[in-house]
């Protein structure tokens, strides 16, 4: 399903009422009728009867409230009571909202002006439900004067809200929440997803979120990109084209599913090393090979039987600080096929030099994670490396972004479509930017947002198993982005179906459970 922003939907609606012929007024009659049905559904999910519901439509001044006018009166016709709240007069309304706003006049539905009077101030607890028309995806910054009395008004009844197309007070592009914002309990999304929506807060704010046809064609006018593609088991195939079944050959052996080195492990956190290539074993790869610190080995031997073990020269500490340590794992990647690196490396003297020596040395593609991510960070940034030539992923958490990125995580989650894109281009890498929701970016441009997982992942080691995973998915054949995308999909329902294992209490899900759902 691909998600647009606020201008590319802007582009849609002008080639769909210059080029296509469509009027704007049937567009917006389209909507409004979406959107009260999906009211009505929303009533009748609750054992409700139509009857006994009066529902409250708040009515901005732009085509957000024409949708709300429209919406009003196809309630009305199925008989659910309706009354109408303006947050300005209605003959002030124009264009195609003013064509509504003659209609709902000749019809004579009930109707408040909102104000701080006596008289422009509903009784709450007089309506069941609350259609939210207010501010639609043009709006940019946090809802003022009346719109924000109105919207704090509406979240503070404890009503249900369905919103129009995005909740009042949503960036459409980055997914923020303004103060205040709508809570909606649905959000019925009007031709495509809009990128906010895709991600966190603006998710959560979003509550359920129904794309609705309105007559705009499902797909997007030539030579217009959108903002991205949700990751679905059907855009998965369709956009990216990997073996969602994961099949074997009839006479494939295990070096058909290639081989993946992952260096990673220090004496504190030899587990990460241990759950990355798991993972990658179980993600399907016919061989893996862990280097490790030396003095790690004899705690390992026999953990996964099917792993094979690397010492690499540690002088007796446990970590990777020896001038040799680069050198061996350059010799040990030419006879395999992917490199990952990171999961539990620590910091150590001298890590610069063992990373860039791999990031330039290294002719086979490359998983960089974890600590591998905080050295690179550290040592001035992408900015000041080369491009590599082989495929180059780079699978950072919001802090670990904001350090490559010189931001805040603060600054990082206020738009992680638009900065994960802009990092892959800037530096020729595929970018996994992991969360609730992960962000998907290639060096082309190409966004994909993630849809499955599940918040019990959210424990120590998740981010190592979807290290593992990918770096399989490479040595499977796939390309970065295939390797990420579909690497990150399989991450989040292995999550979802560990999960639903321990449903009485998903918060004990560890990272070694999402192994074995994969």
């Amino acid at each position: 399903m691909e998600f647009v922003t606020a201008e590319q939907m802007r582009e849609v609606d002008r080639y769909t009422i210059e080029q296509i012929g469509i009027p704007a007024v049937v567009l917006m009659e389209n909507a409004g009728r979406a959107i009260a049905e999906e009211v009505v559904h929303w009533i009748l999910r609750q054992k409700k009867t139509l009857s006994g519901e009066h529902w409250l439509v708040l009515v901005g001044k732009g085509n957000n409230g024409g949708d709300g006018l429209v919406c009003a009166r196809h309630l009305a016709d199925r008989g659910v009571l309706v009354t109408l709240l303006y947050v300005t007069a209605p003959d002030r309304l124009n264009g195609e909202a003013g064509v509504q706003q003659r209609i709902i006049e000749a019809l004579d539905l009930p109707r408040i002006v909102y104000s701080d009077e006596a008289e422009g101030t509903p009784d709450w607890r007089s309506y069941t439900g609350i259609v939210d028309a207010l501010l639609g995806t043009g709006t940019q910054g946090a809802p003022r004067g009346v719109y924000a009395s109105l919207i704090a008004e509406a979240n503070a009844s404890g009503l249900p809200i369905v919103a129009a197309d995005i909740p009042s007070g949503l960036d459409a592009d980055t997914g923020a929440v303004h103060d205040p914002c709508i809570e909606a309990k649905v959000t019925v999304c009007l031709a495509f997803m809009k990128a906010g929506l895709t991600q966190y807060p603006g998710a959560k704010a979003a509550g359920e979120v129904i794309v609705r046809y309105i007559g705009i064609p499902p797909r997007l006018p030539a030579g217009l990109e959108g903002a991205g593609v949700m990751l679905t088991e059907e855009s998965l195939q369709s956009e990216l084209g990997p073996d969602l079944g994961r099949r074997r050959e009839p006479d494939g052996h295990k070096g058909t599913y290639g081989h993946v080195l992952l260096a990673a492990g220090s004496l504190p956190m030899s587990g990460a090393g241990l759950l990355a290539a798991k993972a990658a074993l179980r993600a399907g790869c016919g061989l893996a090979t862990w280097a490790l610190p030396a003095s790690l080995l004899p705690h390992m031997l026999g953990a996964v039987p099917e792993l094979m073990l690397a010492p690499v020269a540690d002088g007796g500490t446990g970590g990777w600080g020896t001038a040799a340590a680069a050198d061996e794992l350059l010799r040990l990647l030419a006879a395999r096929d992917v490199l990952a690196v990171g999961p539990g490396l620590g910091r150590f003297p001298g890590e610069a030099a063992l990373l860039r020596a791999l990031w330039e040395g290294a002719a086979r593609p490359l998983v960089v994670d974890a600590d591998a991510l905080n050295i690179l960070a550290a040592a001035d940034g992408l900015a000041a490396w080369k491009r590599r030539d082989a495929a180059t992923i780079l699978t950072p958490h919001p802090g670990e972004m904001a350090r490559l990125a010189g931001l805040t995580t603060a600054e990082v989650q206020r738009d992680r479509i638009g900065l994960a894109r802009r990092f892959a281009t800037e530096h020729g890498v595929t970018l996994v930017l992991k969360g609730a929701r992960s962000v998907i970016a290639a060096l082309d441009g190409r966004v994909y947002v993630n849809v499955t997982g599940h918040p019990g992942m959210a424990t120590g080691g998740s981010g190592d198993v979807l290290t593992g995973i990918i770096a399989a998915m490479l040595a499977q054949g796939l390309n970065a982005v295939q390797a990420a995308a579909f690497g990150t999909y399989l991450h989040g329902l292995a999550g979802e179906q560990a999960a639903a294992v321990r449903s009485g209490n998903p918060a004990s899900l560890l990272a070694g459970d999402m192994i074995e759902a994969l």
